[in-house]
């Protein structure tokens, strides 16, 4: 084995796991990509190297200034794991709305956290603008760099590993793609890739059902983190997903839990959502089909939600 210079080469070539037990018969086979297994626990460390790695290359980021994002919490983890390894000081935008573990862990690697309050707890539209809003103002700050998460094209191109090692990891069998939509760079970055191998790959995009507005539905509080903003992200391109499934929050805490006790797969409620699209997807393909869809991050990041405190002892 290579020894890694830094963390930073830890990012990626995670696991391809195929589902077995909460997939129904005649259903296509369900593969899951492991982004838990990242440094951080979230496949957002791709894209926080890769959105650094550009601005330190133009000349926006320079040794010395200050990197501001506001986040749920995985791309803050993401963001101070690099920001730590490159010598960046790091200012998050967060809420209280999102878990605790997210936000212990931001700070643990070094972020500093200004929390911003949401009404009930819940994720809303009116959150995440009161966020943007709140780390634009940080970012107009001498030397500092606002990473822009909504907007910063370089995310995308950070997701394109995990396309490529997707293509790789099936030998070239990929019938469909699955995706739940935050910013939407994870959806675009590695369909890239795949689209290019197989121009017919079958790509959907899921959306929390509370707030289903890629589908034309009304903005809605839900608490399905990092996806479903209330608006379509900027990134968002209507044009790539054949079809978009909604997904309501109780049905993805449950698939999430499913996942953790009959698969030993434990991670997100975003990651039980895709699940449930890519075995509704599965049903419509068929058992000759081969579908994959991205576990986003480890289930260590919300022991503190609702989503595990009903099987604790």
């Amino acid at each position: 084995m290579e020894i890694g210079t830094s963390v930073l080469t830890a990012i990626g070539h995670t696991p391809l796991v195929r589902l077995r037990r909460v997939v129904p018969a005649d259903c296509a086979t369900i593969l899951v990509k492991v982004e838990g297994h990242n440094p951080t626990g979230s496949m957002k460390d791709r894209m926080a190297q890769a959105m650094l790695a550009a601005a330190e290359a133009d000349g926006r980021l320079r040794p010395g200034d200050t990197v501001v994002e506001y986040t749920g919490g995985s791309t803050g983890a993401a963001l101070a794991l690099v920001c730590a390894a490159r010598g960046y000081r790091l200012r998050i935008v967060s809420s209280e709305a999102f878990s605790e573990d997210k936000l212990i862990q931001m700070a643990a690697l070094g972020a500093e956290l200004i929390l911003v309050p949401s009404a009930n707890g819940r994720i809303t539209k009116k959150l995440i603008l009161d966020m943007i809003d709140t780390a634009a103002e940080f970012g107009r700050e001498p030397n500092t760099y606002w990473t822009d998460q909504l907007t910063n094209s370089a995310s995308i191109i950070g997701y394109h590993s995990m396309g490529e090692e997707i293509w790789a990891q099936t030998g070239g069998r990929v019938d469909g793609f699955v995706q739940a939509v935050g910013t939407a760079a994870s959806l675009r970055g590695a369909t890239t890739p795949l689209k290019q191998y197989n121009p017919r790959l079958r790509v959907v995009a899921v959306e929390p059902a509370e707030s289903a507005v890629l589908s034309g539905g009304r903005p809605g509080a839900h608490l399905i983190e990092g996806i479903g903003i209330g608006y379509q992200p900027p990134m968002w391109d209507p044009n790539l997903p054949d079809e978009i499934i909604p997904v309501p929050t109780a049905d993805a805490e449950a698939m999430t839990r499913r996942l953790a006790t009959e698969e030993g797969l434990f991670t997100g409620t975003s990651s039980g959502a895709n699940v449930i699209a890519a075995i509704e997807l599965g049903q419509r393909l068929g058992p000759d089909a081969t579908i994959v869809t991205i576990l986003v991050d480890s289930g260590l990041k919300y022991l503190s939600t609702n989503v595990f405190r009903a099987s604790r002892v």
